[in-house]
């Protein structure tokens, strides 16, 4: 997890090569810090029916050189598709949210840097509804919010970025959870509060993330930790289409597949991987990650090997 250069994100394939940015993946986060220079938000592929649009109904310009840093959104569905076009001024240190499948255009200075971080909606704890009210007011360097955490979240994405692997695991869940914050802070501060039932859902998939290496990860225990009973816990994520199994199985998935393809971390077995990342057993291990990729896990390493940037 240390940081990588020459990648332009689109979903999980590397697009232009890119050697201003580099770059960490960890808990769910992406943050990728650019050289001064030309700026370009990074996209991610529309999700799975929903059309590839070109531009996102954004635009922000600023006349001054510095530093401004992005939250990219994933998710979210056709409410964005439908937003209505924005243009705003942005001021050094300003942060700005944006959907990831849509980003803004940027009209910045040549020797502008940009620093973003690309995650999910659901780690932020925002419902559908609150996306465009998010996406469409940056949260100024001079506010009480911006003032606190800009700074804050520009050192820390220097940091991460070049950090040891379990150094920027723990700075991406703070990351995380400092992002969380200053989303629902704004959207309070423009005269609506945070869904409650979302930002517990947000809490528990901030649990799980830093909790993925625990074998002994069970519904029983997330229940406990955030004082609901085990009923409500399997309802909120019905409600998200999925189970509480299904999300950890997941996340222990994406990390082992992003290790495996991470060769900074040296030669550690599959095995070992697996067992890092909460898998008991690694005959298990490979056959829900042959059946979830289609590779198993040696051969998805050894693809990767061959693109090593």
């Amino acid at each position: 997890m240390t940081a990588t250069t020459g990648i332009e994100v689109d979903g999980d394939h590397p697009g232009a090569a890119r050697p201003d940015v580099a770059r960490l993946r960890a808990m769910g986060l992406d943050i990728l810090v650019t050289a001064a220079g030309p700026a370009r938000l990074p996209r991610e592929r529309a999700p799975h029916g929903q059309p590839v649009i070109a531009g996102g109904p954004h635009r922000w310009s600023a006349r001054d050189r510095g530093e401004f840093l992005f939250v990219g959104l994933r998710g979210g569905g056709p409410a964005l598709l439908q937003e209505p076009s924005v243009d705003g001024v942005l001021a050094p240190g300003d942060i700005c949210f944006y959907d990831a499948h849509r980003p803004p255009s940027l009209d910045l200075p040549e020797q502008a840097r940009t620093k973003t971080f690309l995650l999910s909606r659901d780690l932020l704890g925002l419902a559908d509804r609150d996306l465009h009210r998010i996406t469409g007011v940056p949260v100024s360097r001079d506010s009480r919010m911006g003032s606190l955490l800009s700074p804050f979240l520009s050192d820390l994405a220097d940091t991460a970025v070049t950090a040891r692997s379990a150094v920027a695991d723990m700075l991406a869940w703070n990351a995380v959870n400092l992002l969380a914050t200053l989303a629902a802070e704004h959207l309070r501060e423009q005269g609506r509060p945070a869904d409650d039932r979302s930002s517990t859902v947000s809490r528990i998939l901030r649990f799980i993330d830093l909790n993925l290496g625990d074998a002994d990860l069970s519904p029983d225990r997330i229940a406990r930790a955030h004082h609901i009973s085990v009923r409500y816990l399997h309802k909120l994520f019905a409600d998200e289409g999925t189970t509480v199994g299904r999300r950890i199985l997941q996340r222990r998935l994406e990390e082992c597949r992003r290790e495996l393809a991470d060769r900074s971390r040296g030669t550690r077995t599959i095995a070992a991987v697996a067992g890092r990342w909460g898998f008991a057993s690694a005959t298990h291990f490979s056959r829900v990650f042959r059946a979830t990729y289609g590779l198993t896990p040696r051969e998805w390493r050894d693809s990767a090997a061959q693109h090593v940037r």
